[in-house]
């Protein structure tokens, strides 16, 4: 790997974490935190009472974990990574908030993405649309 190369990698991974990435990164890990306490806590103690909402609900955390990763680690190949995750948090978002609307009766318990992440002052859906313009925004050359 040739000095530029080198200094690409480093700017591209060193890119993803500053200003809006930064405070990604910090929302990112604490919705992680939020979510993974949550559904363990919920899968270990009731899990009998709503396993769909629970189930989704750490998915939720696997996902979020996963974008804080991405990011942190940085690189071309972790933006795409986390581009897709961010898409993919976003359609989770989407439908599940959608089928917690119209079916209320198949969630008894709330997840993380009910009703658009009212639960979490909508910082469930907001967090994708972000992390997808920054993401996007942050692509190198």
């Amino acid at each position: 790997m040739t000095t530029t190369e080198t200094e690409t990698e480093t700017r591209g991974k060193t890119r993803l974490v500053t200003g809006p990435g930064m405070l990604l990164v910090w929302l990112y890990g604490v919705m992680s935190v939020g979510a993974l306490s949550r559904s363990i806590y919920q899968i270990a103690s009731e899990f009998d009472r709503a396993p769909l909402a629970y189930s989704l609900s750490a998915v939720a955390a696997v996902v979020y974990v996963f974008i804080t990763y991405t990011l942190v680690r940085g690189g071309e190949k972790a933006r795409r990574a986390a581009l897709v995750c961010c898409a993919a948090e976003l359609a989770g978002v989407l439908v599940v908030g959608t089928w917690t609307l119209v079916e209320p009766s198949a969630f008894p318990d709330a997840t993380v993405w009910s009703d658009f992440g009212y639960g979490y002052v909508f910082i469930p859906v907001l967090l994708p649309l972000t992390g997808i313009w920054w993401l996007r925004r942050s692509r190198t050359a």
